[in-house]
């Protein structure tokens, strides 16, 4: 063999001997686990047992009226507050109101009974609650059910004359919001 060949052959051996000792050396122990996890939400969900707290027809100065309704927590997250969205809408009928507003004459005394007694939430009128939210409760437990709430509206008898408001109506309307508790450490 000339010497140009067993050059070649050299090289052709060495290279093979290198392929060899390379792909041999891909052996190893190896061990593979699996963890898993899973996250499920919580829910807030504000009960209320009418959609219709006050219907009230022929009101006139000096009127006043009762009504009850009852909050639940029926979510399984506790509540930090509960708010109370209050808007209306006025129709003036003769359109004699001018800047005088029927929502200043309508007056709200909100109560809450706590193991018998009654307390005190709040004393506006319908125009202060005006698109003002308000905290009705507070720290309201998962699973807390009838809150009753007393309400008492008065047609304010300002003793004046309020015949601007004879044949107008008004259309009060009550969201309450429920805000969940502060995140913690699980």
């Amino acid at each position: 063999m000339s010497i140009k060949k067993k050059l070649g052959m050299g090289m052709a051996t060495a290279a093979l001997g290198l392929s060899l000792i390379g792909g041999g050396t891909y052996a190893y122990f190896s061990d593979t686990t699996e963890a898993k996890g899973s996250f499920t939400n919580g829910t807030l969900d504000l009960g209320i047992n009418k959609t219709t707290i006050v219907d009230i027809k022929n009101l006139k100065p000096g009127d006043y009226m009762f009504r009850d309704f009852q909050l639940s927590n029926d979510g399984s997250l506790d509540m930090k507050q509960v708010l109370l969205n209050s808007s209306y809408e006025v129709t003036d009928v003769n359109g004699d109101n001018g800047t005088e507003d029927f929502g200043d004459h309508i007056m709200v005394e909100y109560l809450y009974k706590v193991e018998g007694k009654e307390n005190v939430v709040f004393r506006k009128t319908l125009s202060e609650l005006n698109n003002n939210p308000i905290e009705v409760l507070k720290n309201v437990p998962a699973g807390k059910k009838q809150i009753k709430f007393t309400v008492q509206f008065k047609f304010i008898d300002n003793e004046k004359d309020q015949n601007i408001f004879q044949g107008d109506s008004l259309k009060l309307k009550w969201n309450f919001e429920a805000k969940q508790k502060d995140g913690e450490s699980k």
